[in-house]
């Protein structure tokens, strides 16, 4: 017979722990203060020892509340965890996207609304990455278009999806200062603006500005008028057709292109299948 506390106690006492508060435990479980203590002195007599000490107009845990609070969050996370996997399983196979943080919130969420009113059967995860590697999270299929980093079995992998164009942006009042202004740059692809300009031979917005790690951050620069940013017009969209932004020179295609890299591994025919129709989309959706 195993020997454990009581079960409907540990959901007060974690949520104790964690806020510190009696009160802060009840309001998070939709409980009452009466409720929440009772479960917490109904674990501390089945314990027989105090799990947490006086703190001010709070609690905090003692040394044995310390130790229990340890097992009962992994536990919990591992339930957390072991849970969402079953109810995952229950609905069917998932497409694991990772992609750039940018991609997702600017071009890729918005344009899902299409794809699942075609295909409501298949549910996509996304992860967002730095988009220059599949991370340890396992994703089936990688979106990105700078893959110079990438490991060479990943580039021949890589499925063709539709060309990137880029160009300089800045907030409208920043215009005319676009030439010899502050150059906004990408932590991650900085060399965007050397492909640009060895294509374009223009050179503009000389001086050294502020870097960011995602092209969300350097949109949002462009926007408050810290300078100019050099960026794929599809994630610009929206600011271009409102006139919050402006493209002095227009937009300029790369050598390269988005992809879709696939993960190395053999797929079920199910996620297969759901994987060539995502892929398969995203080309059509992305050469609008």
């Amino acid at each position: 017979m195993r020997h454990l506390p009581p079960l409907s106690s540990l959901p007060a006492f974690e949520a104790t722990a964690r806020t510190g508060s009696v009160t802060r435990a009840a309001e998070a479980l939709n409980r009452t203060h009466g409720a929440i203590s009772h479960q917490l002195r109904q674990l501390q007599e089945h314990a027989g020892c105090a799990l947490f000490e006086r703190d001010g107009t709070g609690v905090r845990l003692n040394a044995q509340g310390h130790a229990l609070f340890k097992v009962v969050r992994s536990a919990f996370d591992q339930l957390e965890q072991g849970y969402a996997r079953v109810v995952d399983q229950a609905r069917g196979p998932t497409l694991h996207v990772a992609c750039s943080a940018t991609f997702a919130m600017r071009w890729l969420v918005p344009a899902l609304v299409d794809f699942y009113r075609v295909r409501p059967d298949i549910r996509i995860r996304l992860s967002m990455t730095s988009a220059r590697e599949i991370r340890s999270e396992g994703a089936d299929v990688l979106i990105a278009w700078d893959l110079s980093s990438y490991p060479a079995a990943e580039r021949e992998r890589a499925i063709p999806l539709a060309p990137v164009r880029f160009g300089p942006v800045c907030a409208p009042a920043y215009r005319r200062s676009v030439r010899t202004g502050t150059r906004i740059t990408h932590d991650f692809t900085s060399s965007a603006w050397d492909q640009w300009e060895a294509l374009t031979g223009k050179q503009i917005a000389p001086a050294p500005g502020p870097t960011f790690p995602h092209t969300h951050l350097c949109v949002q620069a462009a926007l408050a008028g810290l300078g100019v940013a050099l960026v794929e017009r599809r994630l610009v969209h929206d600011e271009l057709e409102s006139g919050r932004l402006v493209a002095p020179y227009g937009f300029t295609e790369f050598p390269q292109g988005w992809m879709a890299i696939p993960a190395a591994r053999d797929f079920q025919p199910d996620l297969q299948r759901d994987t060539d129709i995502f892929i398969g989309w995203l080309r059509e959706r992305l050469a609008v």
